[in-house]
């Protein structure tokens, strides 16, 4: 039976997961014995977080998604406490408008180590230095639409797992493995050591365009992706094995790193028959 509490204090602890704006706080949420909580927004995205195994805490829904949109995440979630208000209410208790009316805090887990994924997969992602939110969630969308198989992340990076990455993947981030390199480690030598050819994505010296047919022969790749702005740092550029570049149209010198990843994967997501 699930349990909806119409809500009347703004300031209930209860709500905390949802009026806390700090990303950094909900990942310390538990601190210090567990690890922190996350906030999964809309009901197709809750649905695949639910799918991958997350624990939800508690929803927020606007009172007509109760038996619409989200009534079978609310029988899913099987007694999780369901806050419910209008529409006004929740935006001043999250200080947003709600497009899609249902929240949900959820338990982060333990992500796969970066030695499972090099040892399990053959087509990785790298993103190092990528800060920007949306940028994550859209390069991690299209890693997970176009045959690469994991992704991994330089300490640097913003988290897979604040609500604007989460939103903007489209739920992709449940779908596609991903964590995050060690702090002060090569990773260019280590992806090496499990037997992958690195690429790295920059407007550098003698360049491959990424269509050619001896990417698409290589067994194990690392496709590597740079911060805005500035891209690759040289020094990963000059340790790479090869580096590959997306043919513009004159006049235009390079694309944003989320439109980049997709043609990226696109073509050396595939491999030669």
């Amino acid at each position: 039976m699930p349990q909806i509490i119409e809500v009347n204090n703004l300031e209930s602890e209860d709500l905390k997961p949802y009026t806390i704006t700090s990303e950094i706080q909900l990942k310390r949420y538990f601190e210090p014995d567990k690890l922190g909580i996350f906030i999964a927004e809309s009901p197709k995205v809750i649905r695949l977080a639910l799918n991958a195994g997350y624990e939800p805490l508690s929803i927020l829904a606007e009172r007509k998604y109760i038996n619409g949109q989200a009534n079978d995440i609310i029988k899913r979630c099987n007694g999780v406490p369901v806050y419910t208000a209008d529409s006004s209410v929740l935006t001043q208790i999250t200080g947003f408008k709600l497009t899609q009316g249902v929240l949900c805090a959820m338990k982060r887990r333990e992500n796969p180590s970066v030695t499972e994924i090099l040892e399990r997969f053959s087509r990785i992602a790298v993103l190092e230095n990528v800060m920007n939110q949306t940028n994550i969630g859209a390069v991690i969308r299209s890693a997970a639409a176009m045959n690469i198989d994991a992704v991994l992340l330089t300490p640097e990076c913003s988290d897979p797992l604040y609500r604007r990455s989460v939103r903007v993947s489209m739920g992709t981030v449940f779908r596609i493995p991903w964590t995050y390199f060690d702090n002060n480690i090569d990773y260019i030598e280590l992806l090496k050591k499990y037997g992958f050819s690195t690429v790295a994505m920059a407007l550098h010296g003698n360049t491959l365009d990424v269509d050619n047919p001896l990417l698409k022969s290589i067994e194990k790749m690392a496709v590597i992706l740079g911060t805005e702005g500035e891209g690759l740092k040289q020094s990963t550029i000059e340790k790479c094995d090869y580096t590959v570049k997306i043919p513009m149209a004159e006049g235009v010198d390079s694309l944003n790193v989320a439109a980049a990843s997709a043609v990226a994967f696109w073509e050396l997501g595939k491999k030669s028959e």
